[in-house]
């Protein structure tokens, strides 16, 4: 995929289907990419909304179930996908980022025997949906799985966003508004997706294991709070994001206590090469 003129082609050089949402706004320099999930289970209801001006919603770009991807508004214009956020010390996250939505329910629930989405009101099938603890909850919940083919979808474009737009990061719509939104949740990978994205050269030079049961922290220091009851079992498979001090910013490779992307501070003098 290439981007030209901030409308995004294939690899053809056809453009991506366009869709232009009448809720935008003015002309900007993105600095973020945030990633979503639209909380319904079809592209088309996606697509409706972001064409309902009464919506009041948008985003730059919607990628379906099977990978195919559809855009909204050009890359230099700003969507309402946001809402009250912030974010290293900006405020209103629509008017400094590109948006990404994924067709995913989101958080399902049990009717009788079937799981389902509660917006739309779709049967997920059980192979579908996994148990999980977001990170900014207690408690595991269930959540509608993503496919495949939407993550990789995601790591190539967001890998072009910020390869193009010299984009600061890449978060979760959980990371700027965590008091009010779930999206994208702990069904997606987002250390590994931001990881690639932002460069990294080498995808297997970081992978560890603990060498003993160790402590994953909030922070690079024993004044920091445990993010998990137990430690780390010992051969925990880990993935080092970066260093700081004789501290390493992981991302937990397994499930742990229900967290399925758990990613925190170990000390690590306790990572050994598998």
């Amino acid at each position: 995929m290439n981007i030209k003129n901030h409308l995004l082609y294939d690899d053809n050089g056809k453009q991506i289907p366009f869709f232009n949402t009448p809720n935008k706004g003015r002309k900007y320099t993105p600095q973020y990419l945030v990633i979503h999930f639209t909380a319904v289970t079809t592209a088309r209801s996606s697509v409706n909304w972001f064409m309902n001006k009464d919506a009041k919603a948008s985003a730059h770009l919607l990628i379906d179930k099977d990978g195919s991807i559809t855009q909204f508004a050009p890359f230099d214009i700003v969507t309402w996908h946001a809402g009250k956020s912030q974010w290293n010390g900006i405020v209103g996250l629509n008017s400094h980022s590109i948006g990404i939505e994924i067709v995913n329910g989101g958080r399902v629930r049990k009717s009788g025997a079937s799981w389902i989405c509660p917006v739309d009101m779709k049967v997920i099938p059980e192979d579908d949906v996994v148990t999980a603890k977001h990170k900014n909850e207690a408690e595991a919940s269930h959540w509608h799985e993503y496919t495949p083919e939407q993550i990789e979808a995601v790591i190539q474009l967001s890998t072009l966003l910020v390869k193009t737009y010299g984009l600061k990061d890449v978060i979760g719509h959980d990371d700027i508004s965590p008091l009010r939104k779930s999206d994208p949740g702990p069904a997606f990978p987002m250390a590994s997706v931001r990881a690639k994205a932002m460069g990294r050269k080498d995808e297997t030079i970081d992978d560890y294991v603990t060498s003993t049961a160790v402590n994953i922290r909030s922070g690079a220091g024993t004044a920091f709070s445990q993010l998990t009851q137990s430690a780390l079992p010992k051969n925990t498979k880990v993935e080092v994001l970066k260093r700081e001090g004789n501290w390493s910013f992981v991302e937990v490779q397994q499930t742990v206590e229900g967290m399925n992307d758990l990613e925190g501070w170990i000390f690590s003098k306790y990572l050994i090469k598998p």
